[in-house]
């Protein structure tokens, strides 16, 4: 019997082992690394960060099985992982370690571990339970999106648009994705003037997401279109509040 539970250690960007080196280290001490499929190391090989967790554990008569959950987030928003059975059942007792790609893979091997299943298990400390990393809220297309971004900023008008460091936090960005939203409707102005507000959404390469906001509109003084840029959707919703009060 073993007795699951949860701790997410999320190593970000500035951890001194990156999410390659992690990689590295798990297939180097891993029996059976020459089983997994070359599609998922493959996938692996653009990693922008990885979490790893401690998913359950066994320890009775000298014995111990522990299984690791090995999770990447991958350049194109999806995440992959592997999943690590660590047990000192072989002769010799000295620690085991095999992965798998799959659950399903990873239960039946702890299920042919000669394990007492008749014995208590030791009790772990409770561990701090974490929030995982969230998973990326778009799907991202690989372009030149750090061109795209330095496009957008320059052809903002507003005198409060991002400033200079966004634009530098930009240069990493690598891919994005463009939305229009759409939602609570700006107050009636005079008839004819449009709006259009649109999420550009950019992922960086450091597994960060940043979104600006874009309005366009023809609320001017002699009707032009005007484009304007913000870094969250409520001041670019109540810019165009703004505007439509101003000309109504």
């Amino acid at each position: 019997m073993s007795v699951p539970y949860e701790t997410t250690a999320y190593e970000p960007a500035e951890s001194p082992e990156s999410p390659e080196e992690h990689l590295a280290r798990l297939l180097g001490r891993a029996l059976n690394s020459f089983e997994l499929p070359d599609e998922a190391l493959r996938r692996l090989d653009c990693a922008l960060a990885h979490d790893s967790s401690l998913h359950s554990a066994h320890h009775s008569a000298g014995l111990h099985r522990e299984t690791y959950r090995h999770t990447w987030l991958l350049a194109d928003g999806c995440a992959l992982t592997l999943w690590e059975l660590v047990h000192n059942t072989a002769p010799g007792s000295e620690p085991q370690h095999e992965v798998y790609v799959d659950e399903e893979e990873l239960r039946a091997a702890t299920a042919r571990l000669p394990l007492p299943s008749d014995t208590p298990d030791f009790e772990l400390p409770v561990l701090v339970q974490l929030s995982p990393i969230p998973g990326p809220r778009h799907v991202y297309v690989p372009d030149d999106s750090a061109d795209h971004a330095r496009r957008l900023l320059r052809r903002a008008e507003n005198p409060d648009r991002p400033d200079a460091d966004t634009a530098a936090l930009l240069k990493s960005a690598f891919a994005h994705q463009i939305t229009q939203a759409f939602g609570r409707p700006c107050r009636a102005g005079r008839i004819g003037l449009g709006y259009s507000l649109y999420e550009h959404a950019f992922l960086l390469r450091d597994g960060r997401e940043i979104s600006l906001w874009e309005v366009e509109h023809t609320a001017t003084p002699d009707g032009r279109h005007m484009c304007e840029v913000y870094v969250s959707e409520a001041a670019a919703r109540d810019a165009m509040e703004r505007r439509a009060a101003q000309v109504s």
